[in-house]
């Protein structure tokens, strides 16, 4: 195995050469690096959405935590301008971008542990073509690309602990179903390491703890593996999980516990339960993950839980031994596929949160597709992937050169969506705004006269940073009622008896000046942005001169 082999030396280097191009590997070789190729064509080409230029922002604040996530997101944004001394959409996503290929590389590791390696390529398959895991978790610089990294860390060893019995660096040999069950299990050091991944899991999004519980659940509920409540290795994996999460208890005990709050409150419902609502939630989640996986992925969940409900096997399961397999991949998979989705019906919920629980699904998506015929799995890989890389494809060309624009030099048919309407205009090319304020000598001129900027929104604020990152830039700040981590790198009183520059957007502009009129001496507008696309001025971004702050802007909390 790929993981066993010791880099670190000139053979060990020869090793892995040899691997690569042996002709078993080339299936996992050629979809590891087709869809890093493809993924890092969109981070190069895609401006910078909204939470991505916020994260930038945790780059420029070091801390334990941050009032809305964990600190890994932090290091993954980081990464590319630490590592080429850029800013730019594709820098700040290059940790996500190999984190992700190592998630990968550990599901496919995961699925010929647990099943097999022709299970194995069809799960890294179908998880390399699904566009939410391409996006959300493989090119967006977000919590979930180490969430995940570690998440599927966490799985690939407890499956080894699990499912693998024997001396270490033994290969792994198919065993029949009473084999394995009527070896006794014995708990082992990797208990400890499953105890520290699933904690740095946590570090990266809050979303960690559910798979902690998945495999307490999973040990709790089969009556082979409970001996592991009782070994030392599972007080010492409790002491590294413990040991991973300081950092996150250590800001809120400093804080309050604010961002644990926040969280939680997230969770709390906004309105009364729909069952209208509910069924937009499953179908929306149904064509993020892309229909022809989506209504699979949830196929196959509800298959394996009715056989193990009716203690029925299927004749995979003879062969792999799939009952305590199955069972452990439901516990990381379903909770949360059930809680997020039956969570839709009382308040609306980001696309990324139950997909932590379909990434787990998918290896009994993959698992299944084995016992199909292989020109239909061919037929539906290849033409899913297709249609999937057709659309990420038209969805970029309009979002960077406007091909639906009306007007746009590149608009296909003429266009139909004006820019008043067409919600991408928001994603700000943050070359073009960098370049506003070099080429302006007012601009230039009012930066040197000034203490600090700020936005009435925290997103645009995160592209603001972006932006001005090469040009000697001045603290950033927001001031509104959405503050997030804004509340706590600054002081109330920190900004007053000093100017500042209004950074906000042409339709915003009026709310805004009324909105701190009476915070400011003055304010008087310096210049104009506009940003284009396909030709045509999509985004004005306007700049004022606020002179003189005079008391401290309101916060519903912070310091």
């Amino acid at each position: 195995m790929l993981l066993a082999i010791d880099i670190s030396t000139e053979q060990g280097m020869e090793a892995v050469k040899k691997w690569f191009i042996q002709r078993e590997n080339m299936p996992l070789v050629s979809l590891l690096a087709g869809g890093l190729l493809l993924r890092c064509a969109i981070a190069v080409w895609l401006p910078p959405g909204f939470d991505e230029g916020y994260y930038y922002l945790y780059t420029l604040h070091p801390d334990w935590s941050y009032f809305d996530h964990p600190p890994l997101v932090a290091l993954t944004t980081g990464f590319g301008p630490w590592l080429t001394g850029n800013v730019s959409p594709f820098t700040i996503r290059l940790g996500t971008l190999l984190l992700h290929t190592g998630s990968l590389l550990l599901l496919y590791l995961t699925s010929v542990r647990l099943f097999s390696r022709q299970a194995a390529v069809l799960t890294l398959a179908i998880a390399t073509l699904i566009p939410i895991f391409q996006l959300g978790f493989g090119v967006l610089t977000l919590p979930d690309s180490p969430l995940m990294f570690f998440w599927t860390a966490a799985l690939y060893i407890a499956v080894r602990e699990f499912f693998c019995p024997g001396e270490e660096g033994e290969p792994q040999r198919r065993r029949d179903a009473e084999s394995v069950s009527s070896c006794p299990y014995c708990p082992s050091y990797r208990l400890a390491i499953v105890g520290l991944l699933v904690g740095l899991a946590c570090l990266g999004k809050y979303h960690g703890l559910a798979l902690g519980f998945g495999l307490i659940g999973f040990c709790l509920t089969s009556p082979r593996y409970r001996v592991a409540f009782v070994s030392p290795w599972m007080l010492a994996s409790l002491g590294l999980f413990a040991l991973a999460v300081l950092p996150i208890v250590v800001w809120n005990t400093q804080h309050d516990w604010v961002s644990l709050r926040f969280q939680s409150g997230r969770a709390v419902p906004d309105r009364g339960y729909s069952l209208l609502d509910l069924l937009v939630t499953f179908l929306a989640g149904v064509g993020y993950l892309f229909p022809t996986f989506g209504f699979p992925l949830w196929w196959v969940s509800g298959k394996a839980v009715v056989e193990a409900v009716s203690g029925r096997r299927s004749a995979v399961s003879k062969t792999h031994n799939s009952k305590l397999k199955t069972s452990f991949t439901l516990w990381l998979a379903l909770p949360l596929m059930l809680t997020f989705t039956l969570m839709g019906g009382y308040r609306s919920i980001l696309p990324t949160w139950a997909m932590p629980g379909f990434w787990g699904a998918t290896l009994l998506l993959g698992q299944q597709a084995v016992t199909w015929q292989g020109r239909a799995v061919k037929r539906w890989l290849v033409g899913s992937g297709l249609v999937v890389s057709s659309l990420l494809l038209v969805a970029l060309l309009h979002v960077t050169i406007g091909t639906f624009q009306k007007p746009s030099r590149y608009a296909l048919f003429g266009g139909f969506l004006t820019p008043a309407n067409d919600a991408s205009t928001q994603l700000i090319d943050i070359q073009q705004l960098r370049q506003g304020f070099a080429d302006s000598t007012t601009l230039t001129a009012a930066m040197q006269n000034t203490d600090f900027l700020f936005t009435n929104d925290l997103y645009l604020a995160g592209q603001l940073g972006m932006a001005i990152a090469p040009l000697n830039p001045k603290p950033i700040t927001c001031f509104d009622k959405d503050l997030r981590g804004f509340a706590f790198w600054s002081t109330r009183k920190q900004w007053v008896g000093q100017s500042g520059l209004l950074v906000t957007t042409a339709l915003q502009a009026q709310l805004a000046v009324d909105q701190y009129q009476n915070y400011f001496q003055d304010i008087q507008k310096v210049a104009d942005v506009p940003i284009q696309r396909g030709g045509a001025i999509v985004q004005v971004i306007e700049i004022y001169q606020c002179k003189t702050m005079l008391k401290p802007y309101p916060r519903p909390y912070g310091v």
